[in-house]
């Protein structure tokens, strides 16, 4: 009696007599996966992956090794677009900028709000809903006349960020390195809008504020030699005093403190519900910091007059 013919189940016209090591069905040379024991087929492989944990860091990112940090590359990019767009159009400014409430006029000048809307003139900014000026503002930057700053302000905030950036993104992982900067950046504006509503500004230093503070946790957290890290925030803190006087130190302030509330949450969420408690406090921070504006809004537009 002949034995019968066995063929592979994914290619029934191949005639086999090898089998998966795990689920034991006929496979031909085109579906065979070389295993530690014999060979598997293609499905029991990528089951095989599926039931294997990603390592991930104390921060629940996963590790990615020398993977590059796709994220800090992106921001930096598009730091560096939007400046190429002010020098292109340099009305972006005060079409975009991180503002509380302003007059524009006809010609699109921004003028200082007084609490009273003159004809001809608009009252724009994030108490007219211009929300969007919370995160546009943190991706402008001063244009290469501004002043005596001018070009050095995105210079010093994009080298600050890929030097700091890419060691918080390899520890919290690409999903939280981004939440992380858009709550800072977030975090910044906020503070303009509650001390500085009339002011227009621009610049990613609240998010690289709120990054940095972010660099301080994670190496607390990991038991690194702290003398160094001292030194740097130092430096930032005295950086943030000193630069009040041409910069804006309110959208430091408010970018650190955001950034040291949510990566505070990041480092030392209990490993059981980490992401859902981290989910958790992201989002309630993202709540808080609108009601702060929403109640400062209400009381900007509460008392402007129309002459």
């Amino acid at each position: 009696m002949e034995a019968a013919v066995t063929t592979c189940y994914r290619h029934p016209a191949y005639e086999t007599y090898v089998s998966c090591t795990r689920c034991e069905r006929f496979i031909c040379p085109d579906c065979m996966r070389d295993a530690a024991v014999g060979h598997q087929c293609p499905e029991c492989v990528k089951e095989g992956h599926k039931s294997v944990r990603q390592a991930r860091t104390v921060f629940g990112g996963a590790v990615t090794g020398a993977a590059a940090p796709v994220v800090t590359y992106a921001l930096i990019a598009l730091n560096v677009l939007a400046y190429l767009g002010e020098l292109a159009r340099p009305d972006l400014l005060d079409r975009f900028g991180m503002l509380g409430l302003g007059l524009l006029g006809p010609e699109g000048t921004l003028f200082l709000h007084e609490g009273v809307v003159h004809p001809g003139l608009t009252a724009v900014g994030v108490a007219e809903g211009e929300w969007y000026r919370m995160l546009t503002g943190a991706f402008l930057h001063l244009p290469a006349t501004g002043g005596g700053f001018g070009i050095m302000h995105i210079i010093m905030n994009m080298l600050c960020l890929w030097n700091v950036g890419r060691t918080v993104e390899d520890q919290l992982g690409r999903a939280r390195y981004a939440g992380l900067y858009l709550l800072s950046a977030l975090g910044g504006s906020v503070m303009v809008c509650l001390v500085a509503p009339h002011e227009t500004v621009v610049g990613a230093s609240g998010a690289v504020f709120g990054i940095s503070a972010a660099y301080y946790v994670i190496c607390r957290r990991l038991g690194r030699d702290m003398q160094a890290v001292n030194r740097f925030l130092a430096g930032l803190l005295i950086w943030m005093v000193v630069s009040a006087l041409f910069a804006s130190w309110e959208a430091h302030l408010g970018g650190l403190l955001t950034g040291a509330l949510v990566s505070l949450a990041l480092a030392y969420a209990p490993r059981r519900n980490r992401t859902a408690i981290q989910v958790a406090v992201g989002a309630g921070v993202l709540v808080l910091l609108a009601a702060l504006v929403m109640m400062k809004t209400s009381a900007l537009t509460a008392a402007v007059a129309v002459v």
